[in-house]
């Protein structure tokens, strides 16, 4: 059944998770190509264009918990793909040489998603849908 035909279709909050389920199905399946989440390839991404990059940085950039950020950055070092050092009261997080490496895959994979949900939604729809959910996710968060 569609979404657009359950009984619940007037719920935001039915119609945002089913969204969501079907937007992470899409992105889970662009990301296979790196081996990664997408949480953990949006982490390693900012990582690699900001080393040093503070998990207080990470977490509102992703807008994720600080444990949430935590435990990405930890699964990223069993990958071998980042390290964190301690400088004073600040933890800095660097990507290894073999997250550099993989940045033009994770640019691939990151281009991929967009023109898969861009290619079903059109360009103008993906465009003014992003801008909308952006701005709706800034309304309630306040």
């Amino acid at each position: 059944m569609k979404p657009s035909e359950s009984k619940y279709r007037h719920c935001m909050y039915f119609v945002a998770n089913a969204l969501g389920r079907r937007i992470e199905k899409l992105a889970m399946e662009s990301w296979k190509k790196v081996d990664l989440s997408p949480s953990h390839a949006y982490l390693l991404m900012l990582a690699i264009e900001e080393p040093g990059i503070q998990p207080t940085a990470l977490s509102e950039q992703l807008i994720l918990t600080p444990s949430t950020i935590t435990r990405l950055i930890e699964k990223l070092e069993d990958k071998g793909l980042v390290t964190r050092s301690t400088e004073g009261k600040l933890t800095k997080v660097y990507p290894t040489a073999q997250a550099k490496e993989l940045y033009p895959k994770l640019q691939e994979c990151l281009d991929h998603f967009i023109e898969n949900y861009t290619y079903i939604l059109g360009k103008e729809e993906s465009k003014r849908m992003v801008k909308n959910m952006a701005c709706l996710a800034d309304k309630l968060g306040e």
